[in-house]
């Protein structure tokens, strides 16, 4: 029965994995090609960057080890919320310096919070993931396509970004059992990312 269920989260794992490696895939087909002519499929791919991406995966599995069980789904909608608030502001021309600084120390801040996941407060955690989506919402904003309508465009992102969130929590709830050790290399994995980024920016 054990090595059932082993076997049972590998497989969910994988699943999670790989359907994170599939939206990655279709970002980098799209995400660098002007934006396209469609608000749509434009709001689709920009969230498939490396920087958006880690994040938006990363808040998903800390919400599926950190949250209560009823209140998995608090984290990620509260990302939703504030990424929203961010774009409408950056879509108005409100514009922060360092943004893009910001964005990538949010991926060290998100591997952070993987690595203790058990340890950070639920109101702080939630806290920080609500700076954070503002960031990523103003960059979000500040990107939409020349003549294209916002609600389109949101709506791209705002998809996007619930996939990977769910791939997140699909991973996290697969991870969920597994020795504090392999939490601590998964965000730390993903620190280390957010502190390339940060060097490169």
């Amino acid at each position: 029965m054990k090595t059932k269920n082993m076997k049972m989260k590998k497989a969910t794992t994988l699943r999670a994995l790989g359907a994170v490696a599939a939206l990655a895939a279709t970002g980098a087909a799209q995400a660098h090609t002007g934006h396209g002519t469609d608000s749509l499929f434009a709001g689709l791919a920009h969230p498939l960057g490396l920087d958006h991406l880690l994040a938006m995966v990363a808040v998903g599995t800390w919400s599926a080890v950190a949250l209560p069980a009823g209140r998995r789904v608090a984290g990620p909608a509260t990302f939703l919320a504030a990424l929203l608030a961010g774009a409408v502001a950056g879509a108005a021309g409100l514009a922060l310096p360092l943004t893009e600084t910001a964005i990538a120390a949010s991926v060290l801040l998100f591997g952070l919070m993987l690595a203790f996941a058990r340890q950070v407060p639920v109101g702080a955690g939630l806290a920080l993931t609500a700076a954070a989506a503002l960031m990523h919402g103003l960059a979000h904003g500040a990107e939409l396509p020349a003549g294209g309508l916002f609600a389109g465009y949101a709506a791209g992102f705002v998809v996007t970004t619930a996939l990977l969130h769910a791939a997140g929590l699909g991973l996290g709830r697969a991870m969920a059992d597994l020795q504090v050790r392999v939490w601590q290399a998964l965000g730390g994995a993903v620190g280390l990312t957010g502190l390339v980024l940060l060097a490169r920016g």
